[in-house]
């Protein structure tokens, strides 16, 4: 069974909740992992961007993966986050991280190094041909200062190991590009929650999300009306969530999404440096926002 056929829906990129001591707080991820289940996602994603990794050190990483896959106990697929600029240090944890019940892995694209496509793709290429689960590729120029091009991506496509991607060029053109020449089984997803459903539409098999930390049902409802196309439902929901986006990515994810789950007493508001919570006036706007939802 490809990955399009495992991972269409929702996928929630889960954050990692401190305490005052800015641990690992375990009893609040255990907390989240069951809110996100219970509203209806269809599989998490654990140790991505919003997991706060570059302030995670590698035991760290090997025991939320191997909490994560623990407490989902097989009730949804598990995609876990490997990534960064140097392709011989990924093989090594690939070789070294504990995977076997990971469905796949996610890896962002090299970042500050500034690759190449023909870097990219060599990158990617050989990651695919070293791990033991499938890579989904992660395009998110916004944070590693290249995009990946649509070309490249499906270049990739035929690679060994090498499943889907997750997609956040902010680029519909690229995107429609995309979706045009991915082979059949080729997994595509939104990395963009506000663009989500417009992608959706467009032809996209969900989404790996950062609101869905935060409103489960209400954003795994939307994408599923949307994948089914019913979007006049898909729509109303969408409004209603329009200023979700705004307030979560208006200073800084996860610092938003965060603020969300503090009001909503899942974890405390504690982010590692160099990330700082949001300021005082954003966090007020996200209290007015939750007493209207």
């Amino acid at each position: 069974m490809s990955l399009r056929q495992q991972l269409k829906g929702t996928g929630v990129a889960l954050v990692t909740p401190f305490n005052d001591r800015f641990e690992v707080d375990y009893n609040a991820l255990g907390g989240i992992i069951d809110h996100v289940i219970n509203g209806g996602v269809e599989y998490v994603v654990t140790l991505g961007t919003t997991g706060e990794t570059p302030t995670l050190d590698k035991q760290e990483k090997i025991d939320i993966a191997n909490f994560t896959f623990e407490k989902v106990g097989g009730r949804v697929p598990v995609v876990v986050g490997i990534g960064g600029n140097n392709t011989r240090e990924i093989i090594k944890e690939l070789e070294c991280f504990p995977l076997d019940k990971a469905i796949a892995v996610l890896s962002a694209s090299p970042y500050y190094s500034k690759p190449s496509q023909e870097g990219i793709f060599q990158h990617y290429k050989a990651i695919g041909e070293a791990s033991p689960k499938p890579i989904l590729l992660y395009n998110v120029p916004g944070r590693t200062g290249r995009n990946m091009t649509a070309e490249t991506t499906i270049r990739l496509s035929h690679e060994k190991n090498i499943g889907g991607i997750k997609e956040a060029a902010d680029d519909m053109m690229q995107c429609m590009q995309l979706l045009r020449d991915a082979p059949e089984d080729f997994l595509v997803v939104s990395g963009d929650d506000g663009l989500a459903l417009g992608q959706v539409a467009y032809g996209m098999d969900g989404v790996i999300s950062v609101i869905a930390n935060t409103f489960p049902k209400h954003f795994s409802d939307m994408i599923r009306l949307g994948l089914k196309n019913e979007f006049p439902a898909a729509r109303a929901i969408n409004n209603r969530l329009v200023e979700a986006y705004n307030l979560l990515f208006a200073e800084n994810n996860p610092a938003g999404v965060k603020a969300f789950m503090a009001q909503q007493s899942l974890l405390e508001n504690k982010l590692r440096l160099p990330v700082t919570p949001v300021s005082d006036a954003l966090y007020q706007k996200i209290a007015g926002y939750l007493k209207t939802v």
